[in-house]
């Protein structure tokens, strides 16, 4: 049995001007400008150019069309004409069921998204300034034209393209040759064994880059220490003491238990040095030479603020010299006046809604730029009178702890604005570009009572390992030692994990002959 029930409830809803700045605010200024470009694309009324003209069209629009001055509309004009006929066409695809409601303007989903593409660019893009790739060829690419340098016939020919077709990004073969030989036998109809496929993929071991087509890192350093010998680079003594080492004692190397393998090798210890330095400059990923030139995360950063220091005046600038000015276009503005005049049938108040739509997402466009811009200076403003002494030193000791909260407080804003300020934005200073986030840091106590950024303590972290003796590397216990004794409270484990944090090694991996 259906039951009718009737109920009253209060929600609330973000305006669309405020769903346009939310979106605006996390977007960076590199993709701000194609933000913009794309809005300009899908609303005819909106046209890139600012001067007086701007401010007077906007002012007209929100008298509720008062105005006397306006000029008569013409409808046997050429403007007007192309006008009507794209309005009629836009509407048709753009209409929606009943009259337009404010929901109209809502997105279906209005979760703001915090995650941003990588790929900041489009097709229209001017992209002039960027460094010019040559045109790169891939790793396998590679391989297939130095199998054809060789002399083979057509079904060693064939059997080797089919394990290079196996060897990965990185360079590496890791499908065992069993697999490959059933794969060979199902696919091409071709009867092999491993002993067959051990013989060719000696012959692509010997292509370039050095150590392609190795089964594992092991096999992969030493075809390189094997290259190297042949070809007579580097003193062959030492090259035979790191042939050794790795064929003998690689878990040992990994380990870096350096004092076993040299107990057990016949070589003095600047060899052993000089070999472990060796093993040390060879690449363990040969293939991936390849993968950095058709990187897409190989762009530039383009700065959202300027920040420059005059005689210790520090001046703060938004980097916007990449992103237009926006007006409304007066041939538009002038229709919704002139017809607004005249007794409209039936297709021409449909033309004047759809008008008055394009015009109001126009105005609140323009409106959620302003601002963001005036939001993004307030924020970052905020950021450097707290971080003062640190933007006019650059010295990282003068971070103050500071969190989200202190310049939601410091602003009036509330704490996901400049958490949506802080994502993904980039400030230029006189000592280099940081992303904000780098100015956010928790705090710790001293002995004395004094507050201190996170950040200092990771700083002096890493100047005591830089200046460790390799030979015996600090251990997080030692490192908690040493802060203690500089009046720093800090456990064992805040250590290691502030050192995870900066991707430095346990002491044993940090150990050097």
């Amino acid at each position: 049995m259906l039951n009718l029930t009737q109920s009253l409830k209060q929600i609330q809803k973000l305006s669309p001007q405020q769903i346009q700045l939310i979106k605006l605010l996390e977007i960076p200024t590199i993709q701000l400008e194609q933000r913009i470009k794309r809005e300009i694309e899908e609303n005819p009324v909106l046209e890139e150019g600012g001067d007086e003209e701007h401010n007077t069209q906007e002012d007209s629009y929100a008298e509720d069309n008062s105005s006397d001055s306006q000029e008569e509309y013409s409808e046997d004009t050429d403007i007007a004409k192309d006008t009507e006929d794209y309005i009629q066409e836009s509407y048709q695809e753009d209409k929606l069921s009943g009259e337009y409601a404010p929901d109209d303007y809502y997105d279906d989903d209005e979760t703001p998204n915090y995650r941003l593409s990588a790929n900041n660019y489009s097709d229209d893009d001017d992209r002039k300034n960027e460094i010019p790739y040559t045109q790169a060829v891939s790793l396998h690419e590679t391989l297939l034209s130095q199998l054809g340098l060789g002399v083979m016939n057509e079904r060693e020919q064939l059997l080797a393209e089919y394990i290079i077709g196996n060897i990965d990004d990185d360079g590496y073969l890791r499908r065992d040759l069993e697999s490959i030989v059933d794969d060979i036998a199902f696919s091409a109809n071709i009867e092999t064994d491993e002993k067959e496929l051990k013989k060719l993929l000696s012959i692509i071991q010997d292509f370039d880059p050095s150590g392609v087509g190795a089964r594992d890192i092991k096999e992969c350093l030493m075809i390189q220490i094997v290259r190297k010998y042949k070809s007579g680079q580097g003193d062959k003594n030492v090259l035979k003491t790191a042939y050794k080492i790795l064929h003998d004692y690689f878990p040992e190397f990994t380990k870096k238990h350096y004092e076993k393998i040299t107990g057990k090798i016949d070589a003095s210890e600047k060899v052993m040095r000089q070999a472990i330095e060796e093993i040390t400059h060879l690449n363990p990923k040969p293939g991936s030479i390849y993968g950095n030139l058709l990187a897409k995360n190989s762009q530039h950063i383009i700065p959202d603020f300027i920040l420059e220091e005059n005689e210790g005046e520090l001046i703060l600038h938004l980097n916007s010299k990449n992103v237009p000015e926006l007006r409304l276009n007066k041939t538009y503005s002038d229709m919704i006046d002139n017809m607004s005049k005249k007794t409209a049938n039936a297709k021409e108040k449909e033309t004047l809604l759809f008008v008055k739509q394009k015009l109001d997402s126009a105005k609140w466009f323009i409106e959620a730029i302003r601002q963001r811009q005036n939001t993004l200076m307030e924020t970052m403003q905020a950021i450097i009178e707290f971080q003062k002494d640190y933007f006019q030193e650059g010295d990282e000791t003068k971070l103050k702890p500071m969190i989200l909260k202190d310049i939601a407080e410091k602003t009036g804003f509330d704490i996901s604005t400049i958490s949506r300020v802080a994502n993904s934005k980039y400030i230029q200073t006189h000592f280099g570009i940081f992303p904000l986030k780098f100015f956010f840091s928790e705090g710790m106590h001293t002995d004395t009572g004094e507050e201190v950024s996170t950040r200092e303590i990771k700083k002096i972290l890493k100047e005591c390992i830089e200046k460790e003796s390799k030979q015996r590397p600090l251990t997080d216990e030692k490192l908690a030692q040493i802060l203690q004794q500089r009046g720093y409270q800090i456990a064992r484990r805040t250590v290691a994990k502030y050192r995870e944090q900066m991707n430095i090694l346990v002491a044993r991996l940090r150990k050097k002959l």
